[in-house]
């Protein structure tokens, strides 16, 4: 691995199926320990279930709250500051519930890949 800087280009945000706004900050091979991707809910959004296979999820609450649900715990707010350490395999969802959008890091061990994610949700239509 080589010293490096990814810099922030605001236009790289893209929707997720999942129901989510998320910005890929640093996600790639050559770094396979780590991911860090920005989610933004906006007002009344909210993620579908969904679990992560062999990857433990980091959330850094930015702005806004949430009600966050894990596996079968009752359903908690979340806000500015706040960290949530999501195991790998453990159902979850979370809704934006403040009055502004909610915006979080997701820290994901090793990297975030497209195969480790499982929708819980029978599809729609």
């Amino acid at each position: 691995m080589q010293p490096l800087i990814r810099c922030y280009d605001p236009a790289a945000e893209y929707y997720f199926d999942e129901g989510c706004y998320i910005h890929e900050l640093s996600n790639a091979a050559d770094d396979p320990l780590l991911s860090v991707a920005r989610a933004r809910l906006p007002l009344g959004g909210q993620t579908r279930w969904h679990r992560l296979h062999g990857v433990t999820e980091r959330y850094l609450i930015e702005a806004g709250e949430g009600l966050l649900e894990l596996a079968e715990q009752p359903a908690r707010l979340v806000g500015a500051g706040d960290v949530v350490i999501i195991p790998a395999g453990c159902p979850q969802r979370i809704r934006c519930v403040g009055e502004q959008a909610l915006v979080f890091l997701a820290l994901c061990t090793p990297r975030f890949v497209p195969d480790c994610y499982e929708d819980l949700e029978p599809a729609v239509g």
